[in-house]
């Protein structure tokens, strides 16, 4: 009886391990539930708000994908090298460090590479707090387009 627990135990830690393994898509690339491939990479993440003092658009409010963007949205810009890899407009975008997904709305000055701007709405402290980091993104790898 003894032997038959300490084997229950066993095979409910490798199955716990197994199922984390599957769920981490933080390194390389990971399938997600729906069987896409979800590609990731390390990238500089700063903080932004819609403030006027913080952009140069008369419409401070609006991406550049013509977004409205409101507080309390979950979303970001990236830098223009990171659209051809398949972080173009509405990408949903898993961040390291914070919950949910975060949808691709903006893009940001050609000068930029392979960096994120994480939208903070008007939550100027929050966004101060989180300031500049290095941090992995993973987004569902793009399809191969026709002819390719």
């Amino acid at each position: 009886m003894l032997r038959l627990r300490a084997l229950a135990g066993v095979l409910s830690l490798a199955l716990m391990l197994s199922l984390a393994a599957c769920s981490d898509n933080q390194k390389g690339s990971a399938e997600s539930k729906k069987g896409e491939v979800w590609l990731s990479m390390e990238v500089t993440a700063s903080a932004y708000t819609a403030r006027p003092e913080e952009t140069k658009a008369e419409n401070h409010d609006i991406a550049a994908w013509g977004d409205k963007l409101t507080p309390g949205m979950k979303c970001i810009a990236v830098s223009r090298d990171l659209i051809p890899l398949g972080l173009g407009h509405n990408t949903p975008v898993k961040i390291e460090g914070l919950p949910g997904e975060y949808l691709v709305k903006d893009k940001m000055n050609k000068r930029w590479e392979k960096k994120i701007d994480i939208y903070f709405g008007d939550d100027v402290k929050a966004a101060k707090e989180w300031g500049k980091r290095t941090v992995t993104i993973s987004w569902p790898k793009p399809p191969k387009k026709e002819g390719s």
